[in-house]
């Protein structure tokens, strides 16, 4: 019954696949944020210096004690109405050749959204950037001292200590938690059709209103969703596996 709406009968993607594309889409480019914010504030959070740990704490306390809802009204509101359209990127885009607006609808999606999936992508990006600060400061910390105390003694600076021996162990114990907290992005983007970005919950309210299927179309929705999470869960599950293997042998 539902099938239309997965895919068309011209083959091309209906409104459910459409919005688990746009989802894709919205938890890559948040997962990437995330990342770069959370490592960059996870290391400030182990730095000897003071005021880089009060940086990273004071951004991981804020992030982690605001409602996720709060923050993305709080981010729509000033970056989408206030900052976005004083960078013009949606006006150059529109205004762009066909293959660079191409490009930007793969990557990006819809060009007439793309100041509010900006925002949206930054919002849930910062918001799980928080939890992965943690997780990078946890990895750091969970390798022996010996080890920082062995690369002090063959002469390594602060910074090539941590890339070449320290980061490579704490990746091997980042894995799991990093897994977890890419999956809980794929959740939390959910949140983001509060202000009408088109990802797979929002799809999913909007078939609802229009044919009364309750039970049919959130079913279909959460087969989606799980598919998704679970595939992520199995790719980590076997990248941990082949690093440990890699790393034990």
């Amino acid at each position: 019954m539902l099938g239309q709406y997965l895919l068309r009968s011209d083959g091309r993607p209906g409104l459910l696949l459409q919005g688990l594309f746009t989802t894709i889409r919205l938890t890559c480019w948040s997962a990437l944020i995330a990342i770069v914010l959370g490592t960059l504030a996870g290391l400030a959070r182990t730095s000897p210096s003071l005021y880089l740990r009060l940086v990273g704490g004071t951004y991981v306390e804020v992030c982690r004690n605001l409602p996720p809802l709060v923050l993305v009204f709080l981010c729509y509101f000033f970056l989408a109405d206030q900052i976005a359209p004083s960078l013009g990127l949606q006006d150059g885009l529109r205004a762009a050749p066909e293959a660079v607006k191409a490009i930007a609808g793969v990557l990006i999606g819809r060009l007439d959204q793309v100041d509010a999936f900006v925002t949206a992508a930054l919002t849930l990006g910062l918001y799980e950037g928080a939890y992965v600060a943690e997780i990078v400061r946890g990895g750091i910390k969970s390798v022996d001292a010996g080890q920082w105390e062995a690369g002090r003694a063959m002469g390594f600076p602060r910074p090539q200590l941590l890339i070449f021996i320290i980061m490579p162990q704490a990746v091997r114990n980042m894995i799991p938690p990093l897994a977890g907290q890419i999956i809980s992005t794929i959740k939390d983007s959910s949140i983001v059709s509060v202000i009408s970005i088109q990802e797979l919950t929002f799809q999913g309210m909007q078939l609802m209103a229009t044919t009364y299927l309750t039970m049919e179309v959130w079913t279909c929705v959460a087969v989606l969703y799980f598919v998704l999470t679970f595939s992520c869960s199995l790719g980590a599950g076997h990248l941990e596996h082949r690093l440990r293997r890699r790393y034990t042998t």
